[in-house]
C-alpha cells in the first residue's frame, strides 16, 4: 500500500522535506506519494504530515485562515504522525511564548523563538538523537529553543543541556532542519520507527 505523506505547504522548505520523506519511506521499504497542503481537504487523506519552518506567525495564521489547522489536530488525535521543524515546532508547541502565534497545542512543550540567534548565527552539529546509531548532521538556522517539556514528552536529542529533538505521542518536533541535508533519518524516526504509531500495512500479493 502507498502511503500518502502531506507537507503543509503555506510556507518554508516543502521540496526539501518532500524528497526527504521520499528517501526515508524508500530506505524502509515504503512506497510514499508526496502531496504539497496548500489548502484544505488534503490533509485528512494523508497517512503523514510534515509542518516545515519559515515564520511562525505568518505560518500560524494562514494555517487557520486556511482551514488546514483544525485538519491537522485531527490528524494527530486519529494517532497519525506529523513531524515540525523550526518554526513548524512553535506552531506545534502548547506555549509559543508570543501572543501572535496561535499554536495548535500538538506537543507539551514551551518554545523561544529564534533562540540560537539570526541568520548569520546558523550552524551545523552532530547531534546524538535517540533511535538514531550515528550522530545527525542537525542545520541550525534562526532555531527556536525548547524551553520546557511536559512529563509525557520524550527528549530525542539535546545540544548545550537543552532539548532540540522531542517526541510526544505521534508528533516528533526539533529546532533544526533535517531537511536541509541528504540524511533522511529523522524523517524515518517520525514516520517509519515510531512504535507509538501504527500505519497502514502493505498488502500481501493475494490480497
Amino acid at each position: 500500500m502507498t502511503l500518502k505523506a502531506g507537507v503543509v505547504g503555506v510556507q518554508g522548505d516543502v521540496s526539501e522535506h518532500a524528497e526527504a520523506v521520499r528517501r526515508a519511506g524508500e530506505a524502509h521499504g515504503r512506497e510514499t506519494e508526496v502531496v504539497e497542503i496548500r489548502d484544505s481537504g488534503l490533509a485528512p487523506e494523508c497517512d503523514l504530515l510534515v509542518l516545515p519552518g519559515g515564520e511562525s506567525t505568518t505560518i500560524s495564521r494562514l494555517l487557520r485562515d486556511e482551514g488546514i489547522a483544525a485538519e491537522i489536530v485531527a490528524h494527530v488525535e486519529a494517532g497519525k504522525p506529523v513531524l515540525a521543524t523550526c518554526a513548524g515546532l512553535i506552531v506545534a508547541a502548547t506555549d509559543a511564548g508570543d501572543d501572535r502565534v496561535r499554536t495548535l497545542d500538538l506537543v507539551d512543550a514551551t518554545v523561544e523563538r529564534n533562540a540560537f540567534g539570526r541568520q548569520k548565527d546558523s550552524f551545523e552539529a552532530p547531534l546524538a538523537v535517540e533511535g538514531l546509531d550515528e550522530p545527525f548532521p542537525a542545520v541550525f538556522i534562526r532555531a527556536p529553543l525548547i524551553d520546557a517539556v511536559g512529563e509525557g514528552v520524550e527528549v530525542l536529542a539535546e545540544w548545550d543541556g537543552r532539548p532540540v529533538a522531542i517526541r510526544d505521542g505521534p508528533v516528533v518536533a526539533t529546532s533544526f532542519h533535517p531537511e536541509l541535508t541528504p540524511d533522511s533519518r529523522i524523517h524515518g524516526l517520525a514516520f517509519f520507527e515510531n512504535d507509538g504509531v501504527t500505519l497502514p500495512e502493505r498488502p500481501t500479493p493475494d490480497q
